[in-house]
């Protein structure tokens, strides 16, 4: 059975980052942007990472600009935006698509394992999907969804 642990992707600093680093952890992979209304939800996020984090948790964001061009900036950029702005110390990664022919394998699998509302595509920046220890998709999240509302989830999982 596939996991998120068969993956990699690309680092801010342009390193291959196996998913394995995170296994036997509870991991939160969310599709992020610099310039959304949903941007602020950074600081739920680092809220998570700081709580949670000593425990075997980690959120993983993965930049995104296939949403209304809201994720425009280099790597170097996305990284000085995010440690500037909300003191982001959880994985960041490369820009990847979410949707579509060049979507990323995460994704792709991602979707796969846990439909939305209105099907399978990620409709927005900040969907969240919930990873158990064993690298099974538990839940997905709608934007909306404040980071803050997923910590019993986590912790039942912790």
């Amino acid at each position: 059975m596939a996991s998120i642990y068969d993956f990699s992707a690309k680092s801010l600093a342009g390193e291959d980052v196996s998913l394995k680093r995170f296994e036997g952890q509870v991991v939160l992979i969310v599709n992020t942007a610099s310039a959304c209304g949903f941007t602020p939800q950074y600081k739920g996020l680092e809220t998570l990472q700081q709580a949670y984090g000593s425990r075997g948790f980690s959120v993983l964001g993965f930049p995104c600009n296939q949403f209304g061009r809201q994720e425009p900036g280099s790597a170097a950029q996305i990284e000085n935006f995010c440690t500037t702005n909300y003191a982001v110390s959880f994985p960041m990664f490369d820009k990847i698509e979410v949707n579509g022919d060049s979507a990323h394998p995460l994704y792709q699998f991602l979707r796969r394992e846990k439909s939305g509302l209105l099907g399978s595509s990620i409709k927005w920046n900040f969907t969240k999907f919930l990873i158990d220890r064993s690298g099974k998709v538990v839940s997905r999240h709608a934007p909306t969804t404040a980071p803050e509302a997923l910590r019993q989830e986590i912790e039942a999982l912790l």
